[in-house]
């Protein structure tokens, strides 16, 4: 896999591990009293099963880790020298050897049409001899 898509999924990794941990640590938070008017939040009977405390940290570890990946990947990416001056006149020099590919392969495909024609036009005279060629009954 290239680094640009290597960098795509690690973003698309990025992404889901904080919509699942906003998700995670809104649906767990445990209830806030807002003001003393209103009453007591009632508990949440799933306190137990969740261990609210260390779900953060462990979400959070994982976040972090995906993060220094990503730098990683941003690490090894070709340094640009000269500027965007020299990625101009090399994406002109490239597109210029693209063109000229690209002609080649136009003649190459032309030719090689021609040469299916004479080929079918060959196969078509070798099959009406056969034809030709066999007695009727």
């Amino acid at each position: 896999m290239d680094i640009i898509s290597q960098l795509q999924e690690q973003v698309n990794t990025i992404a889901s591990l904080a919509f699942n941990t906003f998700g995670t640590l809104q649906r767990d938070a445990p209830p806030v009293r807002l003001s003393p008017n209103y009453p007591e939040p009632p508990a949440n009977p799933s306190d137990d099963a969740v261990n609210i405390e260390e779900q953060p940290k462990i979400m959070s570890a994982a976040l972090v880790k995906a993060a220094k990946q990503f730098d990683v990947l941003v690490a090894v990416l070709p340094l640009s020298d000269g500027g965007e001056e020299a990625q101009l006149k090399r994406i002109a020099e490239l597109q210029a050897e693209n063109d000229v590919v690209g002609q080649e392969l136009q003649r190459q495909l032309e030719a090689a049409e021609e040469e299916l024609k004479q080929v079918q036009e060959l196969f078509n005279q070798a099959a009406d001899n056969c034809l030709n060629l066999k007695k009727p009954n």
